[in-house]
């Protein structure tokens, strides 16, 4: 995991781009693996961990109505997540975190190592689905936090 984050804040720093993350299931591990690197002062505007629906309703400002429709973890609440993030931060690239990190707590519908990672850069959104296998909370975090330094990387290039 160590090359990845220094190849991004290196590219994003060379491309003048700043980034920001809201952080849900993963619980601030995104900013803390971006903010370990040296230099990431230059292009980190900032992170926030939205963990509860209260937290995601008043900072982030997703509606009550998508929560209790689709609930924290799904595709609607995560775009809803990167869209207000790109908003508040005005950074060129903003990403979202939801999830199931488990142990337990999860349903059929909805298992423990469901996540949506949603990112944002220009006119451009996506949001990717994962199911990663349970393999124990931090397993999740971790795994979750690859995939979206992959995801990242893409964008920039």
């Amino acid at each position: 995991m160590k090359k990845l984050p220094q190849k991004i804040v290196k590219l994003l720093s060379k491309k003048n781009l700043k980034i920001s993350f809201a952080e849900s299931c993963t619980g601030g591990l995104l900013s803390s693996t971006i903010t370990s690197v040296t230099g990431s002062s230059k292009v980190f505007a900032f992170g926030l961990v939205a963990y509860s629906n209260q937290s995601k309703n008043n900072i982030l400002k997703i509606q009550k109505k998508i929560l209790r429709k689709y609930g924290a973890v799904s595709y609607e609440t995560c775009l809803s997540m990167v869209k207000k993030l790109s908003k508040m931060s005005k950074t060129a690239i903003s990403v979202s975190i939801t999830g199931i990190a488990g142990p337990k707590r999860g349903s059929r519908k909805k298992p423990v190592g469901l996540v949506y990672i949603g990112i944002k850069k220009g006119n451009k959104t996506l949001v990717k689905k994962h199911l990663f296998k349970n393999k124990g909370r931090l397993y999740i975090q971790k795994a979750t936090v690859n995939k979206s330094l992959d995801l990242i990387l893409s964008f920039i290039k």
